[in-house]
């Protein structure tokens, strides 16, 4: 089965997604669509697609089209969402799900009403290294875990939509600080308590935070400190992820071709994929879901577990209080 899947807003994002799924001509056939007609019939044009719309509803009118990418800014979501699932199409939409819980629950009831799946596209946690991490710890290599460290610090300065609060859901932590939290819960578990912190800025006319530091707490008492900025004073650093167990460390650079581990005899460096996104193996399990009648890995229930601990994060941003996860 090749699905047919339409790209919905054709920006900076769209272009590296649609660039990924090159690799996957035999599952994966792309269409695209933007208010913009000659941005969707270029992009239509630059990578192989089977079609391109001047609007969305157009899209998803269109019989040929199986799937929607909902590749929209994040207060359209939600709209977009509904309108896919109303014209029976799958669902595949960019992180954070949506803004709010309500938001995340309207578009869950949505897709379900309508029998159709829905995947949140969070790439980072089927990125290799990631996976490789994953096994490491489900494989008892580091014995207990204790400790998931997640460090971003990479300028960017928001623009339009990204840098309204209300359009964007916050700042930086809801718009990537997002991908840490889902890291955090896959590798370690449910947070109970979240205390976060803005980062003090350097950049000016920013309308939400561009830094927070996050520290979290599982049931079993495994610990996540998560910094996630879009300011920098020093040299870029890619990524990094570090997980401490009772008797080993994972080290992973986001885009590293090698895994650095540690079994406390010595460290390793394991060989990972080439697989700097991970958007490969994301669009393989939205595929694979759809074909077997299965709710994908991240599903919506999964990306609104995310947008609940962002929101909480926020709630002890301003409160100055550790706030529990429910």
């Amino acid at each position: 089965m090749v699905l047919s899947l339409c790209v919905v807003g054709c920006g900076q994002f769209a272009r590296t997604f649609a660039r990924a799924m090159q690799s996957m001509p035999g599952q994966v056939q792309l269409l695209f669509a933007s208010r913009d007609s000659r941005r969707a019939a270029d992009y239509s044009a630059q990578f192989n697609g089977i079609g391109h719309f001047s609007s969305y509803q157009a899209a998803a009118d269109d019989p040929r089209v199986d799937a929607m990418y909902i590749c929209t800014p994040h207060h359209l979501h939600l709209e977009h969402g509904a309108m896919a699932a109303a014209a029976g199409k799958h669902i595949l939409v960019e992180k954070p799900i949506a803004r709010s819980q309500h938001e995340a629950a309207e578009l869950i009831r949505a897709a379900e009403q309508a029998a159709v799946t829905l995947m949140v596209a969070e790439n980072y946690r089927f990125m290799s290294g990631v996976r490789l991490a994953k096994n490491l710890i489900d494989s008892g290599s580091i014995g207990d875990v204790r400790l998931v460290q997640l460090q971003e610090e990479a300028e960017f300065r928001p623009a339009y939509w990204r840098n309204d609060h209300d359009l964007n859901g916050g700042g930086t932590f809801m718009d990537g600080g997002i991908h840490k939290v889902d890291l955090f819960r896959y590798l370690a578990g449910e947070p109970t308590t979240v205390y976060a912190s803005r980062v003090p800025s350097v950049q000016h006319g920013i309308n939400a935070e561009d830094g927070l530091a996050m520290i979290a707490r599982t049931a079993n008492g495994v610990t996540g400190i998560i910094n996630h900025s879009w300011a920098r004073t020093a040299r870029p650093q890619p990524m990094w992820l570090s997980v401490t167990g009772s008797a080993g460390r994972i080290y992973y650079q986001l885009g590293s071709s090698e895994l650095l581990f540690d079994d406390g005899r010595g460290e390793q460096e394991l060989p990972l994929e080439p697989d700097h996104y991970g958007l490969k193996p994301m669009a393989f399990e939205f595929c694979a879901s759809i074909a077997e009648g299965r709710p994908p890995e991240t599903s919506g229930a999964e990306g609104l577990a995310d947008v609940m601990v962002v929101l909480k994060a926020y709630e002890s941003m301003e409160t100055g209080q550790a706030v529990p996860v429910i």
